[in-house]
C-alpha cells in the first residue's frame, strides 16, 4: 500500500491540520490521495469542527465520514478509555478490516492516530502497533516551544525500537516573534533526532481550508513528501 502516516508527540500538536494541508496540496498537484482518521474522540466525526469533516474537505475524497473514521467515542480520551466508558472494544483487526475495505480507493492515503504514538487505541494495541501493522513510514508532527527536544527525541528513539520508518518531522505553531527555544530547536532536534525536518510552520490566528491550504504551500516540503508517497510500496 502506498502512503503515509501521520502521528504526532502529544495531543494537540496539529496533526490533523497538517495532515488536511498536505492532502490539500497533494490533491491541487493532481495527486489521488484519501485520508484515514479510524478512531475520533469528543466529537462527532460528521460536526464541523471535526477532524474527520477537516480530513475529508482537504483531500476532497468521495469516502464517507464513516469510511474516514469508523470509529468515534463521546468522550475526549484516548480511545481506549473513551471506548471501555461506552462499553465499546475496539481491536487492531477490527480498524484493519476498514482499512482493508477502503486502502484501494485511492493511490495514496495518508493516515492519521490519535494524540502521540503511544496513545492506546485498544486493549491490546497502541497507535504504534497501528503504524506497524499498516507498514507505512510516518511523518512526526511535533510543537515549536521550550520542551520539545525531549518529547519528539522520545517519540523518534521509540518509533525506530519498534521498526517504525520516519520519513522526518514537522515542527508546527512557531510565533512570528521567535522567543530562544524556538530559534534553536529545530537545529538540535535535526541534530540530535538524525531525521530530517520537512518544514517549520507558524501559529495561525485563522484556521480555514485556504489559510491551511497556504501554510503548507509555503512552509513544508511538499515535493520531498511526494517523492516519499512514491517510494512507498
Amino acid at each position: 500500500m502506498k502512503g503515509l502516516f501521520v502521528t504526532g508527540t502529544d495531543t494537540d500538536v496539529g496533526k490533523t491540520m497538517i495532515t488536511s494541508g498536505i492532502a490539500a496540496v497533494l490533491k491541487e498537484k493532481q495527486v489521488d490521495i484519501g485520508v484515514y482518521k479510524p478512531l475520533l474522540s469528543g466529537i462527532s466525526r460528521e460536526h464541523p469542527e471535526s477532524d474527520t469533516r477537516l480530513l475529508k474537505e482537504g483531500s476532497h475524497t468521495p469516502l464517507s465520514y464513516e469510511d474516514i473514521t469508523p470509529f468515534e467515542f463521546k468522550e475526549p480520551l484516548a480511545p481506549y478509555v473513551a471506548g471501555k466508558l461506552e462499553g465499546k472494544t475496539i481491536s487492531l483487526k477490527d480498524v484493519l478490516h476498514h482499512w482493508n475495505q477502503i486502502k484501494e480507493k485511492h493511490q495514496y492515503f495518508l493516515v492519521e492516530g490519535a494524540g502521540g504514538i503511544s496513545v492506546p487505541l485498544g486493549p491490546d494495541f497502541l497507535v504504534s502497533d497501528l503504524i506497524t501493522a499498516l507498514e507505512l513510514p510516518t511523518i512526526i508532527v511535533t510543537r515549536a516551544n521550550l520542551g520539545t527536544i525531549n518529547h519528539t527525541f522520545l517519540t523518534v528513539k521509540y518509533a525506530q525500537s519498534v521498526g517504525i520508518k520516519i520519513v522526518g518531522i514537522i515542527i508546527n505553531g512557531k510565533y512570528s516573534d521567535l522567543d530562544l527555544a524556538e530559534q534553536t530547536n529545530p537545529d538540535v532536534i535535526e541534530a540530535q533526532c538524525g531525521v530530517p525536518i520537512l518544514g517549520i510552520t507558524p501559529r495561525l490566528e485563522e484556521r480555514n481550508k485556504v489559510t491551511i491550504k497556504q501554510m503548507i504551500k509555503d512552509h513544508i516540503d511538499v515535493p520531498n513528501i511526494i517523492k516519499k508517497l512514491e517510494e512507498t510500496t
